[in-house]
């Protein structure tokens, strides 16, 4: 048994039985193929690559062929392999993804120049309307020459998709594999949320008690990530408004920063979505900060806190979208969380609700209780990726 078989969807399912052909061109790059390989299988990919001449002097296809289970196409034969696997077949590929791609390829992709294994299969998936997903790397350079921008810029044109490069060392970097296998799943994926626009408010605030201090709270931020996450697969448009978070952010997802309560109270002035999700451990109390540094002489300082105006309730007079709440709460039974949550969600006038209690929360795993306005409450256990997939299919039956 190959590898691959007990690889694929250890990650997820959201690739599963999903064909994607795996063009390779002649970038140092390409000694990443096998790494975005394997990333594209743990998400239930079937992977077929294809090389070109000047990238079989970088990678091995051995190393490729390992990768990904399938033989590497080096040379088209009597087998006429374009046509089996792009052209007008029954079980032609979902995606043509050609990473990396040069700046020779994306020029005769762009003038319908075929003269490799890389460029005939994408002029045969251009002609049967398989989509095709372009990831660019090359020296920087190359990527400001306005040829290859005018190249680059026709086929966007065309509908041929492109996850830019990363600059940085005078190169023009291909994209993380993150990057990279996040558009291939919002791309091929189930894209329910596609034309939507999603709202999600994480992270903690940081509260001043005078200029150098201030209040805050444990939230990590990984649940709102994730919801964003979410959203983006589904092919949302995805705005995430991230306060002190412990995770790092995706430069694919939109994302402005916040610190404080008074910070998002501003910015939901103008809210123009259709779903609005709020994670964000935003504070019940505040103290007023004082002006300067209090003296760290003191024996003994007493914070006054003031009760903070409930966000969520003015959120509903702002938005006419879904709206999910979260809830956290300590030392309650199932049926108290659930009790207490349904007061929540019935007071806010909200669409949805998530509630848990901290004994359940842990790196990266949860459990909780989503609640719907109809009453409808489910418990969902698991990866905090999974969670997030959970609550947007709840979303997406409302």
């Amino acid at each position: 048994m190959h590898p691959t078989r007990e690889l694929r969807g250890t990650k997820s399912l959201k690739l599963k039985d999903k064909r994607i052909v795996l063009g390779i061109t002649g970038s140092i790059a390409a000694v990443d193929t096998v790494k975005l390989a394997r990333e594209l299988i743990r998400h239930g990919a079937h992977v077929f690559p294809v090389m070109t001449p000047a990238a079989q002097r970088i990678i091995h296809p051995d190393a490729v062929e390992f990768a990904t289970g399938n033989s590497p196409i080096l040379e088209l034969t009597g087998k006429v392999e374009h046509v089996a696997l792009c052209g007008m077949v029954k079980d032609r590929a979902d995606l043509y993804l050609i990473a990396p791609a040069t700046a020779n390829t994306v020029g005769k992709m762009a003038t319908a120049v075929d003269d490799t294994t890389v460029t005939t299969f994408a002029t045969t998936a251009f002609g049967t309307g398989i989509p095709i997903l372009v990831v660019p790397a090359m020296h920087a350079s190359m990527y400001r020459h306005p040829i290859v921008h005018q190249n680059i810029q026709r086929l966007k044109m065309l509908k041929i998709g492109f996850v830019d490069p990363v600059k940085e060392e005078g190169k023009a970097k291909m994209a993380s594999l993150d990057d990279i296998v996040s558009r291939v799943i919002r791309q091929i994926g189930v894209n329910d949320l596609s034309k939507k626009r999603v709202l999600v408010i994480a992270g903690r605030t940081e509260e001043r008690i005078d200029q150098v201090r201030a209040v805050t709270n444990l939230s990590s931020g990984e649940t709102g990530l994730a919801l964003a996450r979410e959203a983006y697969y589904r092919g949302a448009d995805v705005t995430l408004w991230m306060g002190k978070c412990d995770c790092e952010l995706p430069r694919f997802i939109n994302t402005t920063r916040f610190s404080t309560l008074a910070d998002v109270v501003e910015m939901s002035k103008k809210i123009k979505a259709n779903m609005v999700l709020v994670p964000a451990a935003l504070p019940d109390f505040v103290p007023k900060a004082k002006e300067g540094k209090i003296s760290s002489e003191k024996s003994r300082l007493v914070l006054h806190l003031m009760a903070a105006e409930k966000f969520l309730p003015k959120l509903r007079e702002k938005t006419k979208g879904l709206l999910v709440g979260f809830k956290l709460e300590v030392g309650l039974t199932g049926k108290e969380l659930k009790d207490s949550a349904t007061q929540r969600l019935k007071e806010h006038e909200l669409d949805l609700i998530v509630a848990n209690t901290l004994s359940e929360v842990k790196k990266d795993k949860t459990r909780v209780v989503i609640i719907d306005k109809h009453g409808k409450a489910s418990a969902v256990r698991g990866s905090k990726g999974f969670v997030a997939q959970r609550i947007f299919d709840r979303l997406v039956a409302l």
